[in-house]
């Protein structure tokens, strides 16, 4: 990538918004919102990816998710970064991964950098990145049984052994290191 990569981070208050930024602003072009409204007037097609808190009043995270992927104008790869565990609801929520607060400044570094990186790769690619990361955080937070008994995991877990399998073609390409770096800690 030619051009520095543009990151959007959302959270409303202020100073983890700010230390967000701090520690990207060395790698990145950031922008700071502390508000969803704020936030979705702040995203346009330069930005790559968006750190997003779920919990925020007026427009919530949730809610700015959804309208993040009703633009036609902006496709940025999006990470939850918030104090909510997560719940058998992140299945069918559209962003590409989920960080439980306090999130330690190199976990939040990797996480952009592979947002970033995960512009490059094909759509069954993404979509593994994605169920993969929600498997993931389903599996830190949630009992065994828990687990057992969901049938929403047990098709998220089918449904990445079926893009593992589709996506075999597309992640020949890479090396291993970097299909372990997109796919961390699975």
């Amino acid at each position: 990538m030619s051009e520095t990569p543009t990151v959007l981070v959302v959270d409303d208050e202020e100073s983890v918004a700010e230390g967000y930024g701090l520690w990207l602003s060395g790698d990145y072009e950031v922008r700071v919102t502390t508000g969803g409204e704020e936030a979705i007037d702040a995203l346009d097609s330069d930005v790559d990816a968006v750190l997003l808190d779920r919990r925020m009043p007026g427009l919530s995270g949730d809610e700015v998710l959804d309208r993040i992927h009703e633009r036609d104008d902006a496709d940025p790869r999006v990470a939850m970064v918030t104090a909510v565990d997560p719940d058998f609801d992140i299945i069918d929520m559209p962003f590409d991964a989920y960080l439980t607060k306090p999130v330690e400044r190199e976990t939040l570094l990797d996480t952009v950098d592979q947002l970033v990186a995960l512009s490059d790769h094909d759509d069954t690619v993404n979509e593994r990145f994605r169920v993969a990361e929600k498997k993931a955080s389903l599996e830190k937070r949630k009992s065994q049984s828990e687990l057992e008994d969901s049938e929403k995991y047990q098709q998220l877990k089918r449904r990445l052994e079926e893009l593992e399998e589709e996506s075999e073609d597309a992640v020949d390409g890479m090396d291993h290191d970097t299909f372990t770096t997109a796919i961390r800690d699975l």
